[in-house]
């Protein structure tokens, strides 16, 4: 088996290519060994010293480092972990991929203006995202302000910021005037 892996624009974080569908339709978040109880491939990442968070996407899997672990020396063991579980032919969820719409804050008057900055989202932002391997992910629209969540590489990506800032912000204000800004959120 070949897994091509990627630099994202967070350093810490590289994405592994399996060549495969990882979690189809969907996205799973971990941010330790204590929320990955529900995938075999999770638990299997943070067994290895240095790895502190795993993002699975669609077709990817997002790994971060900590700080004092060089990716020479964890990479190997990284990808070992990840043909191991696609050769064993586990599952690599317990259970459905991570809900989008968990802990929306949304008024019911919003539901059409919250309708167009989620297709927004979907068709211009999160495949980009991906491409970067992270996920952006919905959680509130009120009073003009969209509240955003994001994941995996991005979440640690010093340029996250500046990407709802300066991309998402103005994107969403330009398709949908009711927009006045763009908060991130955690969780």
């Amino acid at each position: 088996m070949f897994i091509e892996t990627e630099d994202t624009p967070n350093p810490a974080t590289l994405k592994f290519l399996p060549g495969r569908d990882v979690v189809p339709g969907g996205t799973a978040d971990f941010t330790s060994v204590e929320t990955a109880s529900r995938s075999p491939l999770a638990s299997a990442l943070f067994a290895q010293d240095g790895v502190a968070r795993v993002f699975l996407g669609s077709d990817f899997i997002a790994v971060t480092k900590s700080d004092d672990v060089a990716w020479s020396a964890l990479k190997p063991a990284v990808l070992s972990v990840i043909v191991d579980q696609f050769v064993s032919g586990r599952p690599v969820l317990d259970g459905a991929a991570d809900e989008a719409d968990l802990d929306e804050d949304v008024l019911p008057a919003d539901r059409e203006i919250v309708d167009q900055i989620k297709e927004l989202l979907d068709t211009r932002v999160r495949p980009a995202v991906a491409s970067d391997g992270g996920d952006i992910v919905f959680r509130g629209y009120r009073d003009g302000v969209v509240r955003l969540h994001m994941q995996g590489a991005c979440s640690g990506c010093p340029s996250s910021r500046a990407t709802l800032k300066h991309g998402v912000e103005n994107m969403l204000r330009h398709y949908v005037p009711e927009v006045q800004s763009v908060e991130q959120v955690e969780g």
